[in-house]
């Protein structure tokens, strides 16, 4: 196909290879995890400062308001600035306060968000790690982030934390049943949890359309589920400012308060990824059955480019429900998980079986 020419593959096996021919191989092991490890936190910065100025974007466009335009052209550089305030300020915390417990929750949300992108398939080789249960992984690891959040709201030793850190663990923990069951849906259809070949299996197709109604039931269950399980709008009844001030992280300030802030960002970005990846064909190119000429057309253009515009527009879908949806009520967002989330989950992961035991999938 022609979206092979942009295969890292080979480039990636050269700078192994030559690293491995000048030092040992316990350095040449050492300097690869560390450009990885660089590679990422540059990442990680640059997307989570850049999904904070799309949103103000986007929340101006829906409000009829033009958003950040001060700081830099267009306001580019408003959320820099914002950054460079965070550092600097005070880093004050309650008297009363867990002293180890509160210091130690933000790093374990971010790191948690920083182990799950690791195992995602940005192209065609370009990926830090692929592991043959890599849906299993990526979920298993998001899940903990629930650790750091709950630690935060009990070691702040105030009352608006702790009742954000109990509303946040019931919220998180019921939404990861459907965001998994959504996810065992397509497993099942693909028929491997490996990120790489799920997408090689969307050469010819894309699961959302190779999958039939329960692939598209699927990814509308995902998209919901996972925008409960971020803690985001309207679902953000952990911070909800009207009765909680900021929630679990209240009693945080300066860098600490920016770990839970940038987390949250990246989270979206992971969710949206795994959708682009597992429903969307990740890296793979759009293609028709009989358009030749479309088809062509569109291997030209670069995988990492399929991959982040879908990530993009699953984003977006995230951040309109944020800025369009009023807020839930507790109640109301428990019973939305338990009472129709996971029954229509269950009943479309056996509508699924059902197509592939049959055939009827393309």
């Amino acid at each position: 196909m022609g979206y092979s020419r942009y295969d890292f593959t080979p480039l990636l096996h050269s700078i192994d290879q030559w690293l491995y021919s000048v030092m040992s191989p316990a350095w040449a092991l050492i300097v690869e995890l560390t450009l990885i490890g660089l590679a990422f936190l540059i990442f990680y910065a640059l997307v989570g400062l850049f999904l904070v100025y799309a949103e103000r974007k986007v929340c101006g466009f829906i409000q009829n308001r033009v958003g950040p335009n001060r700081v830099g052209k267009y306001g580019i550089f408003q959320t820099i600035a914002d950054f460079i305030k965070l550092l600097m300020k005070e880093l004050i915390g309650t008297k009363d306060a867990d002293k180890l417990l509160y210091n130690i929750a933000p790093y374990i949300v971010i790191i948690c968000s920083f182990m799950a992108i690791g195992a995602i398939p940005f192209a065609q080789g370009l990926l830090a790690i692929d592991f043959d249960i890599g849906i299993l992984y990526i979920i298993s690891v998001s899940s903990l982030s629930v650790i750091g959040v709950l630690l935060a709201g009990w070691s702040s030793n105030s009352k608006y934390p702790l009742i954000g850190a109990m509303r946040s663990g019931a919220q998180i923990i019921s939404y990861e049943l459907s965001v998994g069951l959504s996810l065992l849906t397509i497993i099942v259809l693909a028929g491997t949890m490996q990120f790489s070949k799920i997408v090689m299996a969307q050469e010819n197709g894309w699961f959302i359309f190779k999958g039939h109604i329960p692939a598209i039931i699927a990814f509308i269950l995902y998209v919901i589920a996972s925008t409960a399980e971020t803690n985001r709008g309207p679902f953000d009844l952990a911070e909800a400012e009207s009765e909680l001030t900021a929630g679990y992280h209240t009693e945080y300030s300066g860098i600490k308060f920016a770990f839970f802030y940038l987390a949250e960002y990246m989270n979206m970005f992971i969710v949206a990824s795994i959708a682009a990846t597992v429903f969307l064909g990740g890296w793979m190119p759009l293609h028709i059955p009989a358009w030749n000429g479309f088809n062509v057309v569109m291997d030209y253009i670069p995988p990492v480019i399929w991959y982040f515009m879908k990530t993009a527009f699953v984003i977006y879908i995230i951040m309109l429900f944020k800025w369009t949806f009023p807020r839930l009520r507790i109640d109301h967002l428990l019973t939305l998980e338990w009472k129709y989330l996971l029954p229509i989950n269950l009943v479309n992961i056996l509508f699924m079986a059902l197509i592939v035991l049959l055939g009827w999938h393309f």
